[in-house]
């Protein structure tokens, strides 16, 4: 393109020193000439985004070609055709590749074809892409096969693979599973959750912690990333919930995710084959996991390889049955677990009863237990008393809120935060 139109270039030229000041929208043929002196920096770009809510304010999409000299590329909610995901998959290809990020959220026209043009460039050698963003692009098994693919040709450099909102059951998850297995992904954050047109207000999210470890650079697993079937109306979130029938909270740090039902096939894939020596926090919360599925679980947590450091699983239909479990899994491999939740399962006094026969163990070093919403009585205040009595200098936050506890009935534990002998510091009722 020659940049005959002097005037073209001079508006270009202010709107670029303008800044974020500018609301001014650029035409179809001054985002083309923008796109032109990108091409022709010298200089990489470090984001170019580009989006539009209806196809008749499309101008912008003229820009596409610059994104062969750029670090982060956002197309999200645009009306992009096959020629445009060409131009983005030869940028991937390109020598030296600048791509990094891309994101590529909401684009239903993207397709399943779109992603297997995508993913062959992944293979490429040149490409270098380290976070793909494909969030709402109603994808399906066959992209998640081409994914799959690119994943096990050039395994070495995708961090973030983010597929949420795409309705992907359990097949299409196995096809991920069986790419993760290789020795040289790097993929530290794999985020699929299903859209539910029940629960249409979700919370913002912070930077995610590494998720689905199964290699030793990966710390965190949250299970619920990966399996979704969100037929009960629940959501899952790591630190916050939502319910149809509840305002969603507004909590610093909140992840929120759509409701899911973990299948047994992302257990048996992930939860109980993986390699547990490298596994450090697992988030099942939100899921029907039942006593049943906590069982297996324990097979996995009394290994002398498992070395997590911390277990949630909040709201999971779970009875004393699971702290008999627990607390066994837990007497046999007691030194690493940290913190504990078992908040929102009807675990009754019997429950906890059970659990402060791992909280007396000697090697025990939980530091964090909570038992919210448990239906527990002035009983397991009193159990637990015992047990931190016992062994009085890890244990320093316990969570027994939405119990109706009174002031009188936890006096036992208030006493121990008031001793400077006892490590319990945090005691919420």
């Amino acid at each position: 393109m020659e940049m005959k139109d002097q005037s073209v270039h001079q508006e270009i030229q202010e709107f670029l020193k303008s800044g974020e000041k500018s609301e001014r929208r650029l035409s179809e043929i001054h985002c083309s000439a923008l796109a032109y002196l990108l091409q022709m920096s010298e200089e990489v770009l470090d984001e170019l985004t580009c989006g539009s809510t209806t196809p008749q304010m499309r101008d912008d999409v003229a820009l596409i070609p610059a994104v062969r000299n750029c670090r982060k590329v956002v197309l999200s909610d645009s009306f992009l055709s096959t020629s445009h995901w060409e131009v983005v998959a030869s940028a991937m290809t390109s020598n030296p590749s600048h791509l990094r990020e891309l994101s590529l959220s909401k684009n239903q026209s993207l397709t399943d074809a779109g992603v297997k043009l995508l993913s062959s460039a992944m293979m490429h050698p040149n490409c270098r892409l380290e976070t793909l963003r494909l969030s709402g692009c109603r994808l399906s098994e066959i992209s998640c096969d081409s994914l799959a693919s690119a994943l096990r040709s050039n395994p070495s450099h995708l961090r973030v693979l983010d597929l949420s909102w795409n309705q992907l059951k359990d097949p299409a998850v196995k096809l991920l599973c069986g790419a993760l297995q290789d020795p040289l992904c790097e993929l530290e954050t794999l985020r699929s959750v299903r859209d539910d047109p029940v629960l249409s207000q979700v919370e913002q999210k912070p930077p995610a912690e590494k998720v689905l470890s199964q290699r030793k650079w990966w710390r965190t697993m949250k299970l619920a990333q990966l399996h979704l079937s969100s037929r009960d109306g629940l959501s899952w979130s790591c630190g916050t919930r939502y319910r149809p029938e509840e305002p969603p909270t507004n909590k610093l740090f909140s992840w929120e995710e759509r409701a899911l039902n973990l299948s047994s096939v992302c257990l048996s894939l992930v939860a109980l084959k993986s390699n547990l020596s490298h596994l450090r926090v697992l988030d099942l919360s939100y899921n029907t996991l039942q006593d049943s599925g906590v069982k297996r679980l324990c097979s996995g947590l009394e290994s002398p390889n498992c070395k997590l450091e911390r277990l949630r699983l909040r709201y999971c239909s779970l009875s004393e049955i699971s702290c008999d479990s627990l607390a066994s899994a837990l007497r046999s491999n007691p030194s690493h677990l940290r913190e504990l939740d078992l908040s929102k399962n009807h675990l009754q006094d019997p429950g906890v009863k059970l659990l402060c026969g791992f909280l007396h163990f000697p090697n025990c070093r939980l530091e964090t237990l909570r038992l919210r919403s448990c239906s527990l009585s002035e009983i397991s205040c009193g159990s637990l008393a015992s047990a931190l009595r016992s062994n009085p200098s890890h244990l320093r936050k316990l969570d027994l809120g939405q119990n109706q506890l009174q002031d009188s009935e936890v006096k036992l534990l208030s006493a121990l935060v008031e001793n400077p002998d006892y490590g319990l510091e945090t005691l919420r009722q």
